[in-house]
């Protein structure tokens, strides 16, 4: 072999050298700066978080900068990660809760955040440290320079019962509750079970089919009245629909397809309860007026009336029965959430249902109308 030729390989060894490293001279200078750059913005975020201000450009900016050093943070498994950490106590039971409801304002406990993380809270075109008002709002994930909206949750907060001026919400006629008159419940109710409710969801056309749980939105629930006067106000207890979510859980663990369930009748204003629509049957101190009972059906096949959950070839209060069924194993697992089980029997102007609330205490009764 040449002299030539072996001076020619060792020149191209340490020419090869060279260009390695000068690569990692340039791959070690990038990430010093990537690092230099996230310990300064983690500073940053632990100074007090502002007043409430537009977001809208802020998440847009954030979401197109896909270079940022934290944009690793805020992929889409990541971020299901933190949020189910976040809201695993907001889910309910059921896990299937995209709400929560809250009389007064109050911010999300986040105790399992990434370091440099925080929860922020969206309104229309603006973000707050904590909800600020009465109304919906959605919830944010922000780490360092990145924002990115929560899906399907919501934090709903309440107008407060004082609203009510002389029995109406603006021009939304509700009435007066049992309590108001000085009227109690049964003794055996849990204190508070029958008073004032706490304060009312408004509800808009805007914002009707916003989520409660997996099955359920707030037009699920409103009162079948004054159909059209907006803003309509609703009374919602989270335990209802978390309850609801659990007895469709067990029909599905049973076989039974669940995603025709209908809601009959959810909340009703006390002066619906008396005398909108059909009142027979209906109790003086029905547990729809306090937003805690729903009568249900499963339409799976969409004719409008409950299905043959029994397979017997007909329907009636039977296939109602078959619900009952899933609500006393759900009861069973979830004594928190004892109550009222009804089943009726078809109707003029309905099929069979099933009424389901959460009073407190255990109730079974059947019967051919009200709920």
């Amino acid at each position: 072999m040449s002299r030539g030729s072996s001076t020619s390989r060792e020149w191209d060894a340490t020419a090869r050298e060279r260009v390695v490293n000068a690569l990692a001279a340039v791959v070690i200078s990038t990430l010093i700066a990537g690092w230099s750059w996230s310990i300064v913005h983690a500073r940053d975020l632990a100074a007090p978080i502002g007043a409430a201000r537009p977001h809208s450009p802020m998440i847009a900016a954030a979401l197109a900068r896909p270079g940022a050093p934290t944009t690793a943070y805020l992929t889409d498994a990541t971020l299901e990660a933190v949020t189910d950490r976040i809201l695993a106590s907001e889910r309910g039971a059921s896990g299937k809760l995209r709400a929560t409801i809250q009389p007064a304002p109050t911010p999300i406990h986040a105790d399992s955040l990434p370091a440099g993380a925080h929860v922020e809270y969206s309104r229309g075109g603006e973000v707050a440290p904590a909800p600020t008002g009465a109304g919906i709002w959605g919830v944010l994930l922000a780490i360092g320079n990145g924002v990115r909206p929560v899906a399907n949750f919501n934090i709903i907060t309440l107008l407060p019962f004082s609203t009510k001026q002389n029995g109406r919400i603006g021009l939304y006629y509700v009435g007066t509750w049992p309590g108001e008159h000085g009227t109690r419940g049964p003794a055996r109710a849990p204190a508070g079970a029958y008073g004032n409710p706490q304060g009312f969801i408004q509800v808009t056309p805007q914002n009707a089919n916003t989520r409660v749980s997996d099955h359920f939105a707030l037009r699920d629930f409103l009162t079948h009245d004054q159909p059209n006067v907006w803003p309509k106000y609703l009374v919602l207890q989270p335990r209802l629909v978390d309850k609801l979510e659990l007895v469709l859980s067990d029909l599905e663990v049973h076989g039974y397809d669940v995603h025709g369930v209908k809601v009959m009748s959810g909340f009703r204003t006390p002066q619906y309860n008396e005398s909108g629509g059909n009142p027979a049957g209906r109790a003086n101190l029905s547990r729809h007026m306090y937003g805690d009972a729903s009568d249900i059906y499963i339409d799976d096949d969409g004719d409008g009336q409950m299905d043959d959950l029994n397979h017997d070839g007909r329907v009636s209060i039977d296939d109602a029965r078959v619900i009952e069924q899933a609500v006393d194993r759900v009861e069973e697992a979830h004594p928190e959430l004892v109550g009222g089980a009804g089943v009726y029997t078809a109707a003029p102007g309905h099929g069979p249902f099933i009424h389901i609330d959460t009073r407190g205490y255990r109730a079974r009764w059947s019967g051919t109308s009200g709920g």
